[in-house]
């Protein structure tokens, strides 16, 4: 596959994702964000007399100090007309949620689910959608009691009033970037596997298992998964936390396969492995031991990010000294999903608030990574198939030295004979040899010698044919070997050699003997080269400089 093909296919990929985050509906409609105080839930407490007694709740400690447990917590008074009669609010650890709202007449309704039956209020982008109870008056304060909450980033996470048309575009939005950005994987897994099928590069299998954890966190993390298959909202949590931690490994797994192999050298190598052991021990702790130790499990997790960002810091230095050819494809992958986990850390240890864009963000930058990488491997595999052009043109050049004489720069002997054999049908064969070539050597020298051989491999080749093969078998013996339907005049080669100017003015002459037969076997081409060097050794016995007949090599 041309290499600007997969560029321009993977950058079209990249460009469809790149859309459809940008150019999304607007949203400019009706929303009130709500603000929550907390109160601890001592099992006693009355919603009517919480409602009555709002100086009770804490609206300036953050939510994160509170800890773990079940609360209560209470909204901002609303306006006479509020502008909505959808809640929506992030999807985080809570076991059981109540929600009353009271309303301008003092009335009471109330709404409840727990983390079993929170799919049916999952929207995309694991945003949990509650209707306010219809009731004639207005609502004018809204209450939740949290039971079970892990606090881990909030009790109450970004909590809004909307009203229709605004969660439907809001939701429309979601749906066109979720249904992009899985797309976009699949079309690079689909791309990835067909070259990891024909080409078969170690680091390609790397890249699919992170893709294919990419999709799967996506479908988890956006509340998709709990929506088609009516999860338990905390265990789908539980699995979100294994795919993102599956995600940095095998992410990992792959940049130590793409990279040269110098640049994991050493420590590098063996402590990747430690990150990459330690990111699955703690995602699978915080699956398995969650809720109990939370607190611990969590804080393992985030160690696990922060060793994956730190290991960034030597791989970057150790390609740059190493003058790695994909150090700035590297960066640019790695760039926002290392921003994105340090922003997440940040937020882990209460230095950002968070907020659902926090959650969002995360695809979206594991999706440019996966992007990036794809640019990466296009031009990892424009690399290889250059080395292997290369390869093969040096290869072919090393079988021409070795199939050519390197002084006439005709077949050598091997090199005929292995030609000759391969040929069917009626040939001629004609065998040259230079008369009292020792003589000319010790007239004029060796390196005149030479010039004389590369003189006469000249003429020969003036007066064959283009599909005649030409070599030279001896010393100062040549051969040529032409279909028989056109046949070579071989007083045409001697006076070739006449027309050609020696070294020295010297006068040159050559002995030729021919044959004419059938290549069918190789007692074929025994028979025709005997009896055409019977031909030439009678052209010696003549007197030299002239041409003698064979008999035909099938000739009883």
């Amino acid at each position: 596959m041309p290499a600007g093909f997969q560029w321009r296919r993977i950058a079209m990929i990249v460009l469809s994702f790149a859309i459809a985050c940008c150019i999304l509906p607007a949203a400019a409609h009706a929303r009130t964000p709500l603000k929550a105080c907390v109160l601890r839930d001592t099992g006693s407490q009355n919603p009517a007399a919480l409602f009555a007694a709002p100086d009770q709740f804490d609206c300036t400690t953050p939510q994160r100090a509170f800890g773990p447990g079940s609360y209560w917590l209470l909204s901002q008074p609303l306006s006479a007309a509020p502008s909505g009669e959808l809640l929506r609010q992030g999807s985080v650890w809570q076991d059981r949620v109540t929600l009353y709202v009271r309303y301008a007449d003092g009335a009471i309704r109330h709404v409840a689910f727990t983390s079993r039956t929170t799919w049916r209020l999952l929207q995309l982008g694991a945003v949990i959608q509650i209707p306010l109870p219809a009731h004639s008056a207005a609502p004018d304060r809204l209450l939740w009691h949290v039971e079970g909450s892990l606090n881990r980033r909030g009790i109450l996470v970004a909590p809004v009033l909307v009203d229709r048309h605004t969660a439907q575009n809001s939701d429309r939005e979601m749906v066109a970037l979720y249904a992009a950005f899985a797309g976009m994987c699949l079309a690079l897994l689909i791309y990835n596997l067909a070259i990891w099928a024909a080409l078969r590069q170690g680091f390609q299998p790397a890249y699919c298992v992170m893709v294919l954890c990419l999709l799967a966190y996506a479908l988890s993390a956006s509340g998709l998964l709990g929506q088609l298959t009516g999860m338990d909202n905390n265990d789908r949590q539980r699995l979100s936390y294994m795919l993102l931690a599956l995600i940095a490994a095998s992410a990992v797994m792959f940049v130590r396969a793409f990279m040269e192999r110098r640049v994991f050298d050493g420590w590098l190598r063996p402590a990747s492995n430690v990150v990459i052991g330690f990111l699955l021990l703690s995602a699978a702790s915080f699956t398995v031991f969650v809720p109990r130790y939370a607190g611990v499990t969590d804080l393992m997790c985030t160690i696990g990010y922060c060793m994956v960002v730190a290991l960034t810091v030597p791989v970057v230095w150790r390609a740059w000294r190493l003058r790695s050819r994909f150090l700035l494809l590297f960066a640019l992958a790695w760039g926002p999903p290392v921003l994105c986990a340090v922003v997440r850390i940040l937020a882990s240890m209460s230095l950002v608030k968070w907020q659902l864009w926090i959650d969002n963000s995360t695809f979206i930058a594991l999706a440019l990574e996966a992007s990036m990488s794809s640019v990466g491997i296009a031009y990892r595999i424009r690399l290889l198939s250059r080395e292997r052009d290369e390869a093969r043109a040096q290869e072919v050049a090393a079988l021409r030295l070795a199939a050519v004489d390197p002084l006439t720069g005709l077949l050598n002997r091997r090199a005929f004979l292995e030609a000759a054999m391969v040929r069917a049908g009626e040939h001629q064969l004609v065998l040259i040899d230079i008369d009292h070539f020792k003589a000319v050597n010790e007239t004029i020298g060796h390196d005149g010698g030479d010039e004389v051989l590369r003189v006469f491999a000249r003429a020969l080749r003036s007066v064959a044919a283009p599909d005649s093969l030409i070599a030279r078998i001896g010393g100062e013996e040549f051969a040529i070997l032409t279909p028989a339907a056109a046949p070579l005049d071989a007083r045409l080669v001697l006076d070739g050699l006449r027309g050609h100017r020696m070294p020295f003015d010297l006068g040159v002459t050559a002995s030729i003997g021919t044959c004419v037969g059938p290549l069918h076997r190789e007692i074929d081409w025994k028979t025709m080269y005997r009896n055409a060097d019977r031909a030439l050794f009678e052209a010696k016995a003549a007197g030299r400089d002239r041409v003698r007949h064979g008999l035909r090599s099938d000739a009883a």
